[in-house]
């Protein structure tokens, strides 16, 4: 950590650094409070909560899927600082609109009919917001750090990130609705202003037509990375790190509900200790491989989160209150149980060792392909990523809506651990010859 923090006093991080943290903030300000107040305000139903959840996080991913091709080019062929100030202005709109939903929500106007709708409109665009800022946070780090600062950029990014969403996620349980409603448009001002002082981030090539089929796009940008092995790789383990991470997040608020028969406080609490572990593992991996670009510690990395989520699966399965589903714990009375401890623990663990598989991996995106394509490699595993998410997604709503029980779904997260540690042990495998062959070259 103590190696890396330099990087947060220089402007051509800091900048950069600042936006992606409130823009991460505003995202899980905005989809925490209003998952939450629907959840727990609106419906009355397990089953109807979970499909909530579940439809909440697919809006959101959508955008990735249909958009990053687009995105991607982008990023590559214009000014990234200038993107991203236009990026950050348009959030302030979004979040009028989404503003507007929750302040409907909370007075009871129309909640179905035009609050609920308006405020899924916002998260889709929000979606669309985060779809374009994607592979510019990450491919402008090779043009304004030194090479050996990549993996250590990344990883302050990462952490940023999931110290944003521990903030907006801790806000959103425990700030009145209202007070959300106004947080969100602040914060997307804010977050306009630092993006003004991002540095310059021309294009490589200059002149490089657009392709707008973004079907084909999409199609030819995928295919792209597929004749960079490591590349590739780190795309698949990726994506199916994420999809776990989708189904535990569309899980975490139906279960501290249902299962665990706790207060909104501590479904916010799950997501602010997940947020916390990645946090810890991002930085805590970088210590590890001291700057080194490696998948080395990926397999066994995932291995272990997936044996976490095993355990949490376990505890969950063994939690008994002598409350009924009417009366929800708040934080006080959850954490006065004996397995609670234990829960949050586990769910440290899984965070910790996830957030040490994936960090190397963005880095991997950005290093083993020409830097004039660097933002397409980011498209395209957003692509990639959002079609499993979205998968994900669809399988944690089937399985709700076909009645199985909300504390079984955490098994499937569990069992996707396993192939990442495949995808992770390929990545390695491809990582160790390329490195055989750069040898044989220099020989």
């Amino acid at each position: 950590m103590l190696t890396s923090t330099y990087l947060l006093r220089q402007r051509r991080f800091l900048p950069l650094f600042a936006t992606q943290l409130l823009n991460a903030f505003n995202d899980n300000l905005f989809k925490n409070a209003m998952v939450l107040f629907v959840v727990y305000q609106v419906y009355n139903s397990e089953e109807a909560e979970a499909k909530f959840s579940a439809i909440t996080s697919a809006l959101f991913i959508l955008p990735f899927f249909i958009l990053s091709a687009l995105s991607g080019q982008l990023a590559d062929m214009r000014d990234k600082a200038v993107l991203i100030r236009w990026i950050k202005l348009a959030e302030i709109g979004i979040m009028i609109v989404g503003a507007a939903g929750l302040l409907m929500a909370w007075q009871g106007v129309l909640t179905d009919a035009v609050a609920i709708p308006l405020m899924l409109l916002a998260l889709f665009a929000m979606g669309v917001h985060s779809t374009f800022f994607g592979p510019i946070k990450y491919a402008i780090l090779p043009q304004h750090l030194e090479k050996d600062e990549v993996l250590a950029g990344t990883g302050l990014v990462e952490a940023g990130t999931y110290i944003a969403i521990l903030a907006g996620t801790i806000l959103a349980g425990y700030i009145p609705v209202e007070a959300a409603a106004a947080g969100v448009i602040i914060t997307a001002v804010i977050g306009w202003l630092t993006s003004k002082q991002v540095p310059p981030a021309p294009p490589a090539e200059r002149g490089q037509p657009l392709d707008w089929h973004l079907l084909r796009a999409s199609i030819d940008l995928v295919r792209r990375t597929m004749h960079i092995n490591e590349v590739f790789y780190a795309i698949l383990a990726i994506s199916f790190f994420w999809t776990i991470g989708a189904v535990l997040f569309i899980q975490f608020p139906p279960l501290a509900k249902n299962v665990l028969f706790a207060s909104k406080e501590v479904a916010s609490l799950f997501l602010v200790i997940f947020s916390i572990g990645v946090a810890i593992g991002s930085v805590a991996i970088n210590a590890l491989l001291k700057g080194d670009v490696s998948a080395r510690y990926a397999p066994i990395s995932v291995l272990f989160m997936g044996f976490f989520v095993g355990v949490f699966w376990f505890l969950c399965h063994e939690w008994t209150t002598d409350v009924g589903p009417t009366e929800l714990l708040n934080v006080g009375e959850f954490l006065s149980y004996p397995l609670a401890p234990a829960i949050l623990f586990t769910l440290l663990l899984i965070a910790i060792s996830g957030g040490m598989f994936v960090v190397p991996l963005y880095a991997f995106l950005t290093t083993k392909c020409d830097p004039s394509v660097a933002a397409r490699m980011v498209a395209a595993n957003n692509i990639v990523n959002s079609g499993a998410m979205v998968i994900g997604s669809v399988i944690a709503g089937g399985l709700s809506a076909i009645g199985v029980p909300i504390v079984e779904q955490v098994l499937l997260s569990a069992l996707m651990c396993v192939i990442s540690a495949f995808l992770g042990a390929r990545l390695h495998k491809e990582e160790r010859h390329a490195l055989e062959i750069a040898k044989l070259k220099l020989d």
